[in-house]
């Protein structure tokens, strides 16, 4: 996936100009995608060049003209065979998980301290989305449509808030627990693979 699709997907559900997308990108789609001002600026001057996005100008008085960005319908195209397209499984590659494997070989106190700041980020983020998910989707059941799309991404976004939360305080109540172990011996397979290929 590219900024391109992200910023098709939000020019669909609303017009705007840049400074407001990227406002909404901060209160909304940035929680799934990351992209700073200059990035939506930047790719939003491209997707115009290319007809993906039509532009409307609009004259403020005190104030510098206001682009206003639509999706054209070439960009109507483009997104519509974005979405037909398959995506590939998502895979956890977090490189966190692998500090808290290693973490008898090192500093297990800063990491311990980092893993609950990382937390307390999470709950706040969590906080966050049960927020936006009471203020936004008072009513789940009787959602259809695009409307039943954002709150069931959001309901995504809550779960995945949830896993870290669970995850990172089960880690850190084991170790706020546990006496102080010997470093971890090294890890030996109890048989060798027959296909090198398992190896790697």
């Amino acid at each position: 996936m590219a900024l391109e699709h992200v910023l098709l997907v939000a020019l669909r559900e609303r017009s705007g100009s840049g400074l407001e997308l990227a406002q909404r990108f901060e209160r909304t789609i940035g929680f799934f995608w990351h992209a700073s001002h200059q990035q939506v600026y930047r790719t939003l001057a491209r997707m115009a060049d290319d007809g993906w996005v039509s532009v409307e100008t609009v004259v403020q008085a005190g104030k510098p003209d206001r682009k206003v960005y639509a999706v054209s319908p070439a960009g109507e195209e483009v997104l519509a065979a974005w979405l037909g397209e398959p995506s590939p499984p998502e895979r956890l590659r977090t490189e966190i998980a692998v500090k808290m494997r290693a973490a008898s070989y090192g500093d297990r106190r800063a990491l311990l301290a980092h893993l609950a700041a990382r937390l307390a980020d999470h709950r706040a983020r969590l906080t966050t989305f049960r927020g936006m998910a009471a203020e936004q989707f008072p009513d789940p059941a009787a959602l259809t449509g695009a409307a039943l799309d954002r709150w069931l991404v959001l309901r995504g976004g809550l779960l995945m808030e949830e896993f870290w939360v669970t995850w990172l305080t089960e880690y850190l109540t084991a170790h706020d627990a546990a006496p102080a172990a010997p470093a971890a011996p090294e890890y030996v397979p109890t048989s060798t693979p027959a296909d090198p290929e398992e190896t790697r």
